[in-house]
Protein backbone atom coordinates (compact mmCIF):
# COMPACT_ATOMS: atom_id res chain seq x y z
CA UNK A 1 0.00 0.00 0.00
CA UNK A 2 1.21 3.47 -0.90
CA UNK A 3 -0.10 6.68 0.69
CA UNK A 4 -0.13 10.42 0.16
CA UNK A 5 -1.05 13.15 2.62
CA UNK A 6 -3.07 16.16 1.45
CA UNK A 7 -5.37 18.95 2.58
CA UNK A 8 -8.70 20.21 1.28
CA UNK A 9 -11.19 22.85 2.38
CA UNK A 10 -14.67 22.23 3.71
CA UNK A 11 -17.75 24.35 3.01
CA UNK A 12 -16.60 26.96 5.54
CA UNK A 13 -13.11 27.23 4.07
CA UNK A 14 -11.51 25.34 6.96
CA UNK A 15 -8.55 23.21 5.91
CA UNK A 16 -9.00 19.51 6.63
CA UNK A 17 -6.25 16.91 6.72
CA UNK A 18 -6.63 13.82 4.54
CA UNK A 19 -4.74 10.80 3.28
CA UNK A 20 -5.14 8.66 0.21
CA UNK A 21 -4.17 4.98 0.26
CA UNK A 22 -3.84 3.08 -2.99
CA UNK A 23 -2.38 -0.13 -4.47
CA UNK A 24 1.35 -0.22 -5.13
CA UNK A 25 0.75 0.19 -8.87
CA UNK A 26 -1.55 3.18 -8.14
CA UNK A 27 -4.26 1.61 -10.30
CA UNK A 28 -7.60 1.77 -8.48
CA UNK A 29 -10.62 -0.27 -9.54
CA UNK A 30 -12.73 1.94 -7.28
CA UNK A 31 -12.38 4.24 -4.29
CA UNK A 32 -13.77 4.36 -0.78
CA UNK A 33 -14.54 7.53 1.18
CA UNK A 34 -14.09 6.66 4.86
CA UNK A 35 -15.49 8.57 7.87
CA UNK A 36 -13.84 7.88 11.24
CA UNK A 37 -15.52 7.41 14.62
CA UNK A 38 -16.50 10.06 17.16
CA UNK A 39 -13.45 11.98 18.52
CA UNK A 40 -11.10 9.61 16.63
CA UNK A 41 -9.00 10.45 13.56
CA UNK A 42 -8.00 9.07 10.18
CA UNK A 43 -4.91 7.57 11.84
CA UNK A 44 -6.79 5.07 13.99
CA UNK A 45 -4.92 1.76 13.70
CA UNK A 46 -8.03 -0.16 12.72
CA UNK A 47 -8.64 2.22 9.83
CA UNK A 48 -5.12 1.60 8.59
CA UNK A 49 -5.68 -2.17 8.63
CA UNK A 50 -9.00 -1.78 6.80
CA UNK A 51 -7.30 0.41 4.20
CA UNK A 52 -4.53 -2.10 3.64
CA UNK A 53 -7.03 -4.91 3.10
CA UNK A 54 -8.95 -2.78 0.60
CA UNK A 55 -5.89 -1.65 -1.35
CA UNK A 56 -4.74 -5.26 -1.63
CA UNK A 57 -7.92 -5.79 -3.63
CA UNK A 58 -7.30 -2.80 -5.88
CA UNK A 59 -9.51 -0.33 -4.02
CA UNK A 60 -8.21 3.12 -3.12
CA UNK A 61 -9.17 4.77 0.18
CA UNK A 62 -9.66 8.45 1.03
CA UNK A 63 -9.70 9.08 4.78
CA UNK A 64 -9.75 12.45 6.50
CA UNK A 65 -10.04 14.16 9.87
CA UNK A 66 -13.29 15.92 10.67
CA UNK A 67 -13.19 19.60 11.64
CA UNK A 68 -11.26 20.15 14.87
CA UNK A 69 -9.98 16.58 15.11
CA UNK A 70 -6.68 14.94 14.23
CA UNK A 71 -4.59 17.22 12.03
CA UNK A 72 -7.51 19.23 10.66
CA UNK A 73 -7.98 22.92 11.40
CA UNK A 74 -10.99 24.36 13.16
CA UNK A 75 -12.36 23.90 16.66
CA UNK A 76 -14.12 20.76 17.83
CA UNK A 77 -16.45 22.93 19.93
CA UNK A 78 -17.73 24.55 16.71
CA UNK A 79 -18.48 21.21 15.07
CA UNK A 80 -21.72 19.23 15.10
CA UNK A 81 -23.08 16.10 13.46
CA UNK A 82 -24.38 18.34 10.67
CA UNK A 83 -20.93 19.85 10.06
CA UNK A 84 -19.51 16.31 9.90
CA UNK A 85 -22.01 15.52 7.14
CA UNK A 86 -20.93 18.66 5.28
CA UNK A 87 -17.28 17.65 5.69
CA UNK A 88 -18.08 14.29 4.05
CA UNK A 89 -19.74 16.03 1.10
CA UNK A 90 -16.71 18.34 0.78
CA UNK A 91 -14.40 15.31 0.80
CA UNK A 92 -16.49 13.65 -1.91
CA UNK A 93 -16.35 16.81 -4.04
CA UNK A 94 -12.58 16.97 -3.61
CA UNK A 95 -12.22 13.31 -4.66
CA UNK A 96 -14.36 13.90 -7.75
CA UNK A 97 -12.35 16.95 -8.81
CA UNK A 98 -8.85 15.76 -7.90
CA UNK A 99 -8.79 11.96 -7.79
CA UNK A 100 -11.60 9.46 -8.40
CA UNK A 101 -15.18 10.03 -7.25
CA UNK A 102 -16.09 7.59 -4.46
CA UNK A 103 -18.10 4.55 -5.45
CA UNK A 104 -18.16 3.17 -1.88
CA UNK A 105 -18.90 5.04 1.35
CA UNK A 106 -17.73 3.61 4.69
CA UNK A 107 -18.11 4.88 8.23
CA UNK A 108 -17.13 3.68 11.68
CA UNK A 109 -19.42 4.30 14.67
CA UNK A 110 -20.82 7.88 14.51
CA UNK A 111 -18.94 8.23 11.22
CA UNK A 112 -21.22 5.50 9.87
CA UNK A 113 -24.30 7.46 10.88
CA UNK A 114 -22.84 10.52 9.15
CA UNK A 115 -22.21 8.45 6.03
CA UNK A 116 -25.84 7.26 6.02
CA UNK A 117 -27.00 10.86 6.40
CA UNK A 118 -24.79 12.18 3.60
CA UNK A 119 -25.12 9.29 1.12
CA UNK A 120 -28.03 10.81 -0.81
CA UNK A 121 -25.81 13.78 -1.69
CA UNK A 122 -23.08 11.62 -3.25
CA UNK A 123 -24.43 10.31 -6.54
CA UNK A 124 -21.22 8.49 -7.54
CA UNK A 125 -21.52 6.10 -4.58
CA UNK A 126 -23.33 2.85 -5.29
CA UNK A 127 -22.60 1.09 -2.00
CA UNK A 128 -22.47 1.98 1.70
CA UNK A 129 -20.86 0.09 4.59
CA UNK A 130 -21.24 0.89 8.29
CA UNK A 131 -19.14 -0.49 11.14
CA UNK A 132 -20.50 -0.53 14.69
CA UNK A 133 -22.73 2.43 13.88
CA UNK A 134 -25.67 3.80 15.90
CA UNK A 135 -29.08 4.02 14.26
CA UNK A 136 -29.40 7.55 15.64
CA UNK A 137 -26.64 10.15 16.20
CA UNK A 138 -28.11 11.01 19.62
CA UNK A 139 -26.87 7.60 20.80
CA UNK A 140 -23.48 9.17 21.56
CA UNK A 141 -25.05 11.15 24.41
CA UNK A 142 -24.58 8.15 26.66
CA UNK A 143 -20.82 8.76 26.49
CA UNK A 144 -21.26 11.95 28.50
CA UNK A 145 -24.64 11.42 30.15
CA UNK A 146 -23.18 12.42 33.54
CA UNK A 147 -22.48 15.87 32.08
CA UNK A 148 -25.82 16.50 30.37
CA UNK A 149 -27.27 18.53 33.23
CA UNK A 150 -24.16 20.72 33.34
CA UNK A 151 -24.37 21.25 29.59
CA UNK A 152 -28.03 22.26 29.85
CA UNK A 153 -27.30 24.60 32.77
CA UNK A 154 -24.02 26.18 31.67
CA UNK A 155 -24.23 25.69 27.91
CA UNK A 156 -21.17 23.44 27.80
CA UNK A 157 -19.07 20.99 29.79
CA UNK A 158 -15.57 19.57 29.70
CA UNK A 159 -15.78 15.79 29.31
CA UNK A 160 -13.27 12.98 29.00
CA UNK A 161 -13.73 10.79 25.94
CA UNK A 162 -11.30 7.99 25.11
CA UNK A 163 -8.94 9.42 27.72
CA UNK A 164 -8.87 12.91 26.20
CA UNK A 165 -10.68 16.11 27.21
CA UNK A 166 -13.31 17.62 24.90
CA UNK A 167 -15.76 20.47 25.32
CA UNK A 168 -19.33 19.45 24.48
CA UNK A 169 -21.81 22.30 24.13
CA UNK A 170 -25.58 22.64 23.95
CA UNK A 171 -25.45 23.32 20.19
CA UNK A 172 -23.85 19.92 19.65
CA UNK A 173 -26.57 18.17 21.70
CA UNK A 174 -29.37 20.08 19.99
CA UNK A 175 -28.05 19.18 16.55
CA UNK A 176 -27.84 15.49 17.46
CA UNK A 177 -31.47 15.46 18.52
CA UNK A 178 -32.65 17.20 15.36
CA UNK A 179 -31.38 14.47 13.06
CA UNK A 180 -33.97 12.26 11.36
CA UNK A 181 -32.23 9.05 10.33
CA UNK A 182 -35.15 6.71 9.60
CA UNK A 183 -36.08 8.42 6.34
CA UNK A 184 -32.45 8.60 5.21
CA UNK A 185 -31.91 4.89 5.83
CA UNK A 186 -35.21 3.83 4.26
CA UNK A 187 -34.52 5.98 1.21
CA UNK A 188 -30.84 5.15 0.87
CA UNK A 189 -31.24 3.74 -2.65
CA UNK A 190 -27.75 2.21 -2.45
CA UNK A 191 -26.50 -1.24 -1.54
CA UNK A 192 -25.90 -1.48 2.22
CA UNK A 193 -23.49 -3.63 4.24
CA UNK A 194 -23.83 -3.51 8.04
CA UNK A 195 -20.93 -4.72 10.20
CA UNK A 196 -21.51 -5.05 13.94
CA UNK A 197 -20.21 -7.07 16.85
CA UNK A 198 -22.76 -8.76 19.13
CA UNK A 199 -20.48 -7.93 22.08
CA UNK A 200 -20.00 -4.25 21.22
CA UNK A 201 -20.29 -2.45 24.57
CA UNK A 202 -20.21 1.06 23.08
CA UNK A 203 -22.92 0.76 20.44
CA UNK A 204 -25.29 -2.15 21.07
CA UNK A 205 -26.15 -4.70 18.40
CA UNK A 206 -29.79 -3.51 18.48
CA UNK A 207 -28.62 -0.45 16.52
CA UNK A 208 -27.48 -2.67 13.65
CA UNK A 209 -30.79 -4.53 13.75
CA UNK A 210 -32.73 -1.28 13.41
CA UNK A 211 -30.57 0.01 10.55
CA UNK A 212 -30.87 -3.31 8.73
CA UNK A 213 -34.62 -3.51 9.25
CA UNK A 214 -35.25 0.02 7.95
CA UNK A 215 -33.04 -0.31 4.87
CA UNK A 216 -34.35 -1.71 1.60
CA UNK A 217 -32.60 -4.41 -0.41
CA UNK A 218 -29.92 -4.96 -1.52
CA UNK A 219 -28.61 -5.18 2.03
CA UNK A 220 -26.31 -7.52 3.94
CA UNK A 221 -25.30 -8.01 7.57
CA UNK A 222 -21.97 -9.36 8.81
CA UNK A 223 -21.43 -10.25 12.44
CA UNK A 224 -18.00 -9.33 13.80
CA UNK A 225 -18.16 -12.13 16.35
CA UNK A 226 -16.00 -11.17 19.36
CA UNK A 227 -14.59 -7.89 18.00
CA UNK A 228 -14.60 -4.80 20.22
CA UNK A 229 -16.00 -1.44 19.13
CA UNK A 230 -12.67 0.02 17.98
CA UNK A 231 -11.58 -3.16 16.18
CA UNK A 232 -8.33 -3.20 18.15
CA UNK A 233 -7.40 -6.65 16.84
CA UNK A 234 -5.79 -6.43 13.42
CA UNK A 235 -7.54 -9.56 12.16
CA UNK A 236 -10.95 -8.02 12.87
CA UNK A 237 -10.13 -4.80 11.01
CA UNK A 238 -8.62 -6.62 8.04
CA UNK A 239 -11.68 -8.87 7.91
CA UNK A 240 -13.89 -5.79 7.55
CA UNK A 241 -11.73 -4.53 4.68
CA UNK A 242 -11.52 -7.83 2.81
CA UNK A 243 -15.24 -8.60 3.14
CA UNK A 244 -16.14 -5.08 1.98
CA UNK A 245 -13.90 -5.47 -1.08
CA UNK A 246 -15.50 -8.80 -2.05
CA UNK A 247 -19.05 -7.56 -1.40
CA UNK A 248 -18.71 -4.21 -3.18
CA UNK A 249 -17.00 -5.54 -6.30
CA UNK A 250 -20.31 -6.12 -8.10
CA UNK A 251 -21.27 -2.47 -7.58
CA UNK A 252 -18.29 -1.00 -9.39
CA UNK A 253 -17.34 -3.71 -11.90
Amino acid sequence: MKSENLHFKNSKGIELSARTDFPDDKKCLATVLFAHCFTCSKNLKALGHISRALTEQGIGVFRFDFTGLGSSDGEFTDSTFSTDVKDIIAASDYMKENWIAPSILMGHSLGGAAILQSASGISSAKAVATIGSPCSPSHVEHLFEDNLQEIKKKGEARVILAGRPFTINAKFIEDLNQQVMDEKIAGLNKALLVFHSPVDETVGIDNASRIFKMARHPKSFVSLDKADHLLTKEEDARYVGSVTAAWAHRYFS
